[in-house]
């Protein structure tokens, strides 16, 4: 099947640097529900998969390049153009099919272009559709293409929260707590630590009176709700760019909250403590604090980097956009 759709060709449109990011998000949207209409392919299960690739490309960009376009999942020139095909530049439909090639025609030019973002979509959509359209055979489809959970459980993650929320510009921000508190922080990323042997600091500092609001920085998804020896009562949420948030040493959590919820920037999550370095229930062994820690996936590992940037960044924001 030859699939023809209104949206302009990727390789005419501006480059998507020239665009704002609303902008961006909204051709991005409307390329995928266009091929959502045609394959009956939920949008926000193309929508997952487009951005956990995206995702992954941040976490690697040398070794995985972000391809130009709207569209971020990269398929291997081989297993685009066959794994025999003497060509890996080749778009010619026909001798991409004799040798076994994935690369499939979605802009109905008769050419399966990789840098066509309409040809890479219909082309993973063609993949979703050998397995079928329920969420069993969305798993089952991702398994086969990625073998492995993690990425599985990431589209997952990544399609609940798109289906919730309708769109795909999701990526406000907010600081973790009320700006309009007795708060203080500053760069502790990489210091040494001694409770349980010799370990570094994975987080900013953020001092504060116990039972401050602690407050959600991101649009995600709870991953872990509970004791930790060494965060104390922590919560662990996913965000869209695949980035872990960890906020330990809580004093509580909000009732209503559980393992699996999707929280927005700003909800409040609990409330500033001074738990953990012991069993569960431990406190008072610190001044009380909201330990915020963040950790990339790559798709295989995970890594923390220095919040801190990232604080000042949503506190400059928060406050000029109250202004």
């Amino acid at each position: 099947m030859i699939l023809i759709v209104s949206f302009i060709n990727s390789t005419t449109f501006a480059k998507t640097e020239e665009l704002s990011l609303k902008q961006i998000y909204e051709k991005r949207q409307q390329l995928i529900e266009e091929m959502s209409a045609v394959t009956e392919i939920p949008w926000f299960y193309l929508a997952a998969i487009d951005q956990y690739e995206r995702s992954l490309s941040i976490a690697s960009p040398k070794k995985r390049p972000i391809r130009e376009g709207l569209i971020s999942i990269n398929f291997e020139k081989s297993d685009w153009v066959g794994n025999l095909n003497p060509d890996e530049q080749d778009s010619n439909l026909t001798s991409i099919l004799f040798f076994n090639g994935r690369g499939r025609d979605g802009s109905g030019d008769g050419l399966a272009d990789w840098n066509n973002d309409q040809d890479v979509l219909y082309t993973m959509s063609q993949h979703i559709l050998k397995y079928g359209l329920s969420k069993d055979d969305f798993r089952i489809a991702l398994w086969e293409y990625y073998q492995n959970s993690r990425s599985v459980k990431r589209i997952e993650q990544f399609a609940k929260i798109y289906e919730k929320y309708g769109t795909l510009d999701l990526y406000k921000h907010a600081f973790p707590v009320p700006l309009r508190s007795d708060h203080s922080y500053r760069s502790t990323w990489g210091a040494g630590r001694s409770f349980g042997g010799f370990r570094i600091h994975e987080g900013t500092d953020i001092f504060a009176h116990h039972g401050l609001p602690v407050r959600s920085t991101c649009y995600g998804i709870i991953e872990v709700l509970g004791w930790n020896r060494y965060g104390g009562w922590r919560i662990g949420i996913r965000d869209l760019n695949n980035v872990y948030h960890y906020y330990a040493h809580l004093s509580g959590y909000q009732k209503e909250i559980k393992q699996g919820d999707i929280v927005e920037p700003g909800q409040v999550l609990g409330w500033v403590g001074s738990s953990g370095y012991g069993k569960p229930g431990t406190q008072g062994k610190f001044p009380p604090h909201l330990h915020y820690g963040l950790y990339r996936d790559n798709g295989y590992s995970e890594w923390s980097f220095d919040p801190y940037p990232y604080l000042r960044k949503w506190e400059r924001e928060e406050r000029r956009n109250r202004k």
